[in-house]
C-alpha cells in the first residue's frame, strides 16, 4: 500500500514534531487532538521550527509554505480514516494508549498499520487491544524530532516483517535512521539512559556534587552534548518518573527504583523545562 497520508495522534512536544517531519517529507498530515488550543499552539510552533531551518538555509520558504499546506489540524478523530498510516503520541500510559488504538481498529481500514511514539510501554500489550496485532509497532522518535536522526522500531511478540520494513522504510524517508529494538521494558534507549538520569538525580540527593558539577562532570569528561540533570529537565521530570516506574515493575529489579528526590520533585509539580523549574531554573 502507498503511504500518501499519515495520521498524527497528540499534539504535545513529540507530536507536532512527528507531524512536522513527515510535512516536510512530502506526506498529507492529519494532526489529531481532542483539546483544540493544543492544536492551535502545535500549528504555531511547528511554523516557527520550519522558520528557524529557513533563516539557517536548511529549507527554502517555499518549501516551508508546502510542508504547512499538507499539515490539516483536527479534533475529530473520525478524520483519521482517510490516512494510510497511524502514529500515536498521547500520554505515556498503557490504558490510554490500549483504549485508543481499540477505538482506532474499529474505523480504520484493515491494511492499515498502527505506530505508537512509547518510550518504554510494552508494544505487544498496546497491540494487544485491537484486532491487528501483526500491524503494530513502536516508532520512537527522539526529542526534538525535527532534529534527532534515530527511530528506535520495536517488533511486538505478534508484529509481522512486512509491518516492521514498511516503518523501516518510512522512517529513511523522513531523513531518520532506523534501528530496531527489542519489546522489553525501554527498549533501547531508556533502558540505558533512565538509569543513568536516575543515578545522577541520587548523587545530587546524596550530595555527591551539585547540579551544576554532575552535569559538568558528563560533558566535558564524558562528552554528554548536555548533562544528565539538563536532560532530565528537558525531557520532563514526570515522563522520566514514569518510565523508571515501567522499568522497576517490569524487570522488577531494584536498580531501577526512582530516586525518592525525583518523586519528590514531581509531586510538587517541579518537572523541569516545561513547568519553569526542575533541578535549574527556566
Amino acid at each position: 500500500m502507498a503511504i500518501k497520508t499519515v495520521g498524527v495522534i497528540g499534539a504535545g512536544t513529540m507530536g507536532n514534531g512527528i507531524a512536522q517531519v513527515f510535512a516536510q517529507s512530502g506526506f498529507s498530515v492529519l494532526l489529531v487532538d481532542i483539546a483544540k488550543p493544543m492544536l492551535e499552539r502545535a500549528r504555531a510552533s511547528i511554523e516557527k521550527s520550519l522558520g528557524r531551518f529557513v533563516e539557517k538555509d536548511k529549507l527554502s520558504a517555499a518549501d516551508r509554505d508546502a510542508s504547512l499546506a499538507r499539515l490539516t489540524t483536527t479534533t475529530a478523530i473520525d478524520r483519521l480514516t482517510d490516512a494510510d498510516f497511524i502514529v500515536e503520541a498521547i500520554v505515556e500510559q498503557a490504558e490510554a494508549k490500549g483504549a485508543l488504538f481499540t477505538s482506532l481498529d474499529a474505523i480504520m481500514r484493515p491494511e492499515v498499520i498502527f505506530a505508537s511514539n512509547t518510550s518504554s510501554i510494552s508494544i505487544t500489550v498496546i497491540g494487544a487491544a485491537t484486532k491487528r496485532p501483526d500491524k503494530v509497532l513502536g516508532m520512537h522518535f527522539m526529542n526534538p524530532v525535527p532534529l534527532m536522526p534515530l527511530v528506535e522500531l520495536i517488533r511486538g511478540q505478534r508484529t509481522s516483517p512486512e509491518s516492521m520494513r514498511t516503518a523501516s522504510e518510512l522512517s529513511v524517508a523522513l531523513g531518520k535512521t532506523p534501528i530496531e529494538a527489542g519489546d522489553y521494558p525501554g527498549f533501547i534507549a531508556n533502558r540505558i539512559l533512565m538509569p543513568m538520569i536516575n543515578e545522577a538525580i541520587y548523587a545530587l540527593m546524596e550530595g555527591v556534587g551539585t547540579a551544576e558539577a554532575i552535569d559538568g562532570v558528563m560533558k566535558l569528561g564524558m562528552h554528554h552534548p548536555m548533562g544528565p540533570l539538563t536532560l532530565a529537565d528537558f525531557i520532563g521530570l514526570d515522563i522520566c518518573l514514569a518510565i523508571l516506574n515501567v522499568l522497576h515493575d517490569g524487570f522488577g529489579d531494584p536498580k531501577y527504583r526512582p530516586c525518592p528526590l525525583l518523586r519528590r520533585m514531581v509531586a510538587a509539580g517541579l518537572l523541569g523545562r516545561k513547568s519553569g523549574q526542575g533541578f535549574y531554573t527556566y
